[in-house]
């Protein structure tokens, strides 16, 4: 099952990430996919905000991971420079941390990405809308759409 959200403007996509974070709970994977300029950094950001991170959250395109702490620590992964590639920066420990992870681009790491997660797709429906389709993988992601009411 697939949950669908419209958003008009990058304050409502983070203004929805910030109500799902305050669902998360630790090692929570969040995968997000979209064409750039999505809006996957934005979304991102809500996350962090919600997490209680405070430092500015950028996409980490040239370093790969970045890690903030907060209320619950934030490891926020752009693998897009990962494709084609056979780099493991030891994905199975982060994944396995206390952090929430959120991933761009996951599906140039598919093979070390945890069974259960919540793939998230943002697609640009007009200069500031975006549509956001939640695609739940497990029984803890399908009960965090549920409880988001969407």
């Amino acid at each position: 099952m697939t949950y669908t959200i419209y958003v008009d403007s990058p304050e409502e996509t983070e203004k929805f990430a910030l109500q799902l974070a305050s669902l998360l709970q630790p090692q929570d994977l969040l995968t997000l996919e979209g064409d750039l300029g999505a809006g996957k950094t934005t979304f991102t950001k809500g996350i962090a905000k919600g997490l209680g991170i405070k430092r500015m959250v950028n996409s980490p395109t040239f370093t790969i991971l970045k890690q903030y702490s907060g209320n619950l620590d934030l490891n926020h992964f752009d693998v897009y420079r990962l494709e084609d590639s056979e780099e493991d920066i030891g994905f199975d420990e982060l994944f396995s941390s206390e952090a929430v992870s959120v991933v761009e681009w996951a599906k140039f790491i598919e093979e070390y990405l945890p069974a259960e997660r919540l793939e998230i797709t943002i697609t640009r429906q007009s200069e500031t809308g975006r549509v956001i389709v939640l695609h739940p993988i497990g029984e803890r992601y399908e009960t965090v759409c549920k409880e988001l009411k969407l």
